[in-house]
């Protein structure tokens, strides 16, 4: 369930979870800018955040499952999880306007949805300062609500930078292993390219994974190498309040590790941490709190 919606989270960079049949920017019509926003359907968490950031809510008719904040957004209908959409649903809301975050699919659903004339921009993730700021100002863009777009992004731009200006004064880095999963013992962790990596190098760490991309199942040997001082995870699911790490202490090799010895663990909500939506600044600041404390106040 963790890793399921983990991956809702994540978009198609290379390296990420490849999925067959997502969509990506370049598939998109060349539309920046919708010329009817009155029954909008947003696909990606991030998204949905930003439009409510712009005060645009009252557009959005449905959601899809990743839009989980504000609060208010779950009582909208959910037409399903982004990387399998089904076009059946989204048309029964006969949506006039639609921004999807790259990476979402099947490709094919997306083929019935062009041929069905429904309106869709695709807006492109990346993980860093600079690509959160663009997909604010991309969804400004795309509701004609660019000057609000552009003071939303200038905001989040000098958190950003407040953040970098902090954990700029550290000397000693601390390496950060992201665990994405860890049914039955076994560790999924966050290499290069993952949205992961780019929060953490945005809260001021290192990511103790840098031998691959996207996101791999790591052997014992991995994680003696990777001697991380610190263990993040998403408290997404039903032990969401949890704070019981004893099944991943249990594993040898991670307990054998400097977080492990330590018991060095940091939970934070999914999307939070790895929407790199409006909130990136906070959760960064958060993050980096959570590994250096009151140096980076």
């Amino acid at each position: 369930m963790v890793a399921a919606f983990a991956a809702g989270l994540l978009s198609a960079t290379t390296g990420v979870l490849p999925v067959a049949g997502m969509i990506s920017p370049v598939q998109a019509e060349e539309v920046k800018t919708f010329t009817d926003t009155t029954r909008l359907v947003s696909v990606g968490g991030a998204l949905t955040e930003i439009i409510y950031a712009l005060g645009l809510e009252d557009k959005l008719i449905a959601r899809d499952r990743t839009s989980i904040y504000p609060e208010t957004v779950k009582k909208l209908p959910d037409i399903g999880y982004m990387r399998q959409l089904s076009s059946e649903g989204i048309l029964s809301v006969a949506p006039t306007a639609m921004l999807v975050i790259e990476g979402s699919g099947p490709a094919e659903t997306m083929d019935v949805l062009k041929r069905a004339s429904v309106p869709m921009i695709i807006v492109q993730d990346q993980y860093t300062a600079e690509g959160i700021t663009n997909k604010i100002n991309a969804v400004g863009q795309a509701l004609g609500a660019q000057d609000k777009a552009a003071a939303l992004a200038e905001k989040v731009r000098t958190d950003l930078k407040a953040v970098e200006a902090a954990t700029s004064k550290i000397t000693e880095k601390k390496r950060v292993l992201f665990i994405l999963s860890r049914q039955g013992g076994r560790l999924m962790a966050s290499g290069r390219e993952t949205a992961a990596d780019g929060m953490i190098k945005m809260a001021g760490g290192i990511n103790a994974i840098d031998e691959f991309q996207g996101y791999k199942q790591l052997t014992d040997e991995a994680l003696d190498k990777a001697a991380p001082d610190m263990i993040l995870l998403m408290n997404t699911g039903p032990d969401k309040a949890s704070n019981d790490y004893s099944d991943l202490l249990a594993n040898p090799a991670l307990a054998a590790t400097p977080a492990g010895r330590n018991k060095a663990i940091l939970a934070m909500d999914g999307l939070y941490l790895l929407g790199f939506g409006p909130r990136a600044a906070e959760a960064a600041r958060d993050l980096a709190e959570g590994l250096y404390g009151k140096a980076v106040q």
